[in-house]
């Protein structure tokens, strides 16, 4: 690890192929997303890591990732990014069971199951899309992090990239500021228990994964979607695939056998994967891509406190 231009830098070369095009997208959460930045020159993020906010932007260089990273989180930060782009992530064995994941499996080969660490900061994000469409969640992320967080240090806040709030700050956040934002009260309630074990949320990054999936599903509100969708960014799983998305099950049943079916179905056709029922969920969904969605419209909560 160097220090130039004010930026702690780590050059990791993978063992196999990565793009980063593929495994990155999933800590984006919707346009506008004010802790995420991708362009010409790489992708940039503004994450609150537990030794403090960071702006990380990352590169390939003929196959080499470069990690540059400024402010009070730089040094944990970039110990993580072998494992950001998939180092815990093993798809040696990988044997595809169906048409379409044998088609899709040769590009998709170059994605990895990410693991950032941040394992209640993905909480927050994930608590946040429950129940609701992806627009509505986005955009309420959208406003608490830009209303609470802080600018990213060094470069990111010329790109106006916003790190989240602390756990303590999320705590913080009163119900009316939740409510304007459109979560109810359901969601934030979670995501204030949750804040309040932020450490021993963390320490889930370190823990063997069955471990830590108990740990986060002990918590109130934590069930299982949720928890696969924290191990698919903060943990490097594989095997973590989306049962109980409103989407996920109709799409991969449409895509592998032709009908729309359930999670139950889905569970089906995923376990021949086991192991690695994740990846091919990703394969199919990338591969296939999603049908007509016509979900329910829901309405977002907006009764807020009366003043007297």
């Amino acid at each position: 690890m160097t220090t130039h231009t004010g930026a702690a830098t780590l050059r990791h070369r993978p063992p196999d192929p990565v793009d980063l095009d593929l495994v990155l997208p999933a800590f984006v959460r919707g346009s506008g997303d004010p802790t995420s930045h991708v362009g010409r020159d790489g992708w940039w993020f503004a994450w609150t890591t537990p030794q403090g906010p960071v702006t990380l932007h990352l590169q390939d260089e003929g196959g080499e990732v470069v990690a540059s990273a400024w402010g009070d989180g730089a040094a944990w930060m970039l110990g993580r990014v072998p494992d950001l782009v998939g180092g815990r992530d093993d798809p040696s064995g990988f044997v595809p069971h169906h048409d379409l994941v044998a088609r899709g499996w040769p590009r998709m080969s170059r994605w990895r199951v990410p693991a950032n660490g941040l394992v209640a900061q993905m909480l927050v994000c994930s608590v946040l899309e429950q129940r609701v469409t992806g627009k509505e969640a986005f955009s309420s992320q959208r406003q608490l992090v830009r209303r609470f967080g802080s600018p990213a240090p060094g470069p990111g806040e010329e790109l106006r990239l916003v790190c989240p709030p602390s756990a303590a700050e999320w705590a913080r956040i009163p119900s009316w500021a939740w409510l304007r934002a459109g979560v109810d009260g359901a969601r934030s309630r979670v995501v204030v228990r949750a804040m309040q074990v932020a450490g021993r949320l963390d320490e889930c990054a370190d823990l063997p994964l069955d471990r830590a999936h108990a740990r986060l599903r002990s918590l109130p509100g934590v069930g299982e979607w949720t928890a696969a969708e924290v191990a698919q960014r903060a943990l490097g799983d594989a095997d973590s695939p989306s049962f109980g998305d409103y989407h996920v099950a109709k799409d991969v049943t449409l895509a592998l056998d032709g009908q729309v079916g359930d999670d139950a179905r889905m569970a089906k056709l995923l376990q021949p994967y086991a192991g690695q029922r994740y990846r091919a969920q990703r394969i199919v969904t990338a591969t296939a891509g999603h049908r007509p969605r016509r979900g329910p419209r829901r309405s977002l909560p907006t009764h807020l406190p009366t003043r007297f």
